[in-house]
């Protein structure tokens, strides 16, 4: 290449790129608002509408939870709602989780006591099983003699504790067979 030829090189590169430059401004500023920033995934958004309708009321029935008469059990929120077989829910409230969780999922009503013993050694009544974890019964059930259910963490128990007024709703509602949906 010849020395006057560099000169030449240089200025057509110099073009080229004041000439992508300003074409990338002006296609920037023809973009319409909204567009070209990140937009939130479907899951996202409906992450977000589910906390806020959580946070606008917390005692609403989460969506996605079936169909029918059932108990549904929000573990992280610790509340149960009582749904008829008309989609009402005609009580909800919230309870006091055992040490074991149960897993996400549908379970029958398997069997009832209306007093026992519970595994941390406390007198319990209207006690409402579904499910099992690692050989441990997990179920609904009211503390007897006691105002506000407490749980002792150093003791592996899936005792759902209620109060002894959700307790008695719970055992007129959820009899053999009714199922139990448990949710996150």
């Amino acid at each position: 290449m010849a020395k006057g030829s560099s000169g030449f090189v240089f200025g057509l590169t110099a073009a080229a790129v004041a000439s992508v430059g300003f074409l990338a401004y002006q296609a920037s500023a023809t973009v319409p608002a909204g567009l070209g920033k990140p937009r939130p995934t479907a899951s996202a958004r409906a992450a977000a509408d589910k906390a806020t309708r959580e946070a606008r009321n917390p005692a609403a029935l989460p969506a996605g939870t079936g169909r029918g008469e059932r108990v549904v059990y929000a573990v992280d929120r610790a509340r149960v709602w009582l749904v008829d077989g008309h989609e009402r829910v005609t009580r909800t409230f919230t309870v006091t989780p055992g040490s074991i969780d149960p897993v996400p999922g549908t379970y029958p009503v398997t069997s009832r006591s209306n007093s026992v013993t519970g595994t941390d050694g406390t007198p319990i009544e209207h006690v409402v099983r579904f499910t099992a974890v690692d050989g441990v019964a997990v179920g609904f059930s009211a503390a007897v003699g006691q105002r506000k259910p407490t749980a002792d963490a150093e003791v592996r128990t899936g005792g759902i504790r209620e109060s002894r007024a959700d307790g008695d709703a719970m055992w007129q509602f959820a009899t053999i067979g009714v199922k139990v949906v448990v949710i996150r």
